[in-house]
């Protein structure tokens, strides 16, 4: 399984209480759907993180708080233009979008999974293959993979389902040849819903895996 390390994760101890600062709130007040807004992801910074908490979107957050603006943004937004659009034209089935920034890329998850699983399906790996050619030809990028569920069973199970999900993408991405100090993986359960879950049509569009691309650090800070 993927993992922060260290320094991260103490940096992002930080980034979530600046955000509860900014807020005004305290922890225990949050709802599990604003707790998991929050974001651990170290592309996000604080901006990330607040904007991740209004939105309810992890991907969102850590895309939008790593824009730098200026010359070196357009720069980094030039190069997610062209890679964004070759993206649409080889993943099909994915819904890519331009974010600040960065690029959101979409997955409904039957078309990764089978239903409970989180092994990669055959005719699915073509896609994570053609993603991970473009990770490489672009190798000044990070990545944050998240995954979701509906809210059928129980919420610890989702969570589970959920990390295990986006852990098994990061890894299929790392036997293509995608650095692992580029990838982060993190699960949120039923917390992100983008529908209602009351319905299968909704269900089905909340079962899904979000990845956020932006530029790395050393790329943003030239």
């Amino acid at each position: 399984m993927l993992a922060l390390n260290a320094s991260r994760g103490i940096r992002d101890v930080g980034v979530g209480l600046a955000v509860l600062l900014v807020l005004g709130v305290t922890a225990c007040s949050l709802s599990r759907k604003e707790q998991g807004a929050i974001i651990g992801a170290g592309a996000g910074g604080v901006a990330g993180g607040v904007i991740g908490h209004q939105t309810g979107s992890t991907t969102r957050g850590a895309i939008i708080g790593a824009v730098v603006g200026g010359t070196v943004g357009a720069i980094i937004g030039h190069q997610m233009d062209q890679q964004a659009k070759e993206l649409q034209q080889d993943i099909p089935g994915a819904t890519v979008s331009r974010v600040g920034e960065g690029i959101a890329v979409t997955f409904a998850s039957g078309l990764l999974y089978d239903f409970d699983s989180d092994v990669v399906r055959p005719e699915a790996a073509s896609n994570l293959r053609n993603l991970a050619a473009s990770l490489n030809k672009y190798p000044n990028t990070d990545l944050l993979i998240v995954g979701h569920t509906d809210a059928v069973g129980t919420s610890a199970y989702n969570q589970a389902l959920s990390q295990r999900r986006a852990t098994s993408a990061a890894n299929f991405l790392t036997t293509q040849g995608v650095a692992l100090t580029r990838l982060q993986s993190v699960g949120r359960g039923e917390t992100e819903p983008i529908a209602g879950n009351d319905t299968e049509g909704g269900r089905q569009l909340n079962r899904r895996v979000e990845i956020a691309i932006v530029a790395n650090a050393s790329t943003r800070n030239p």
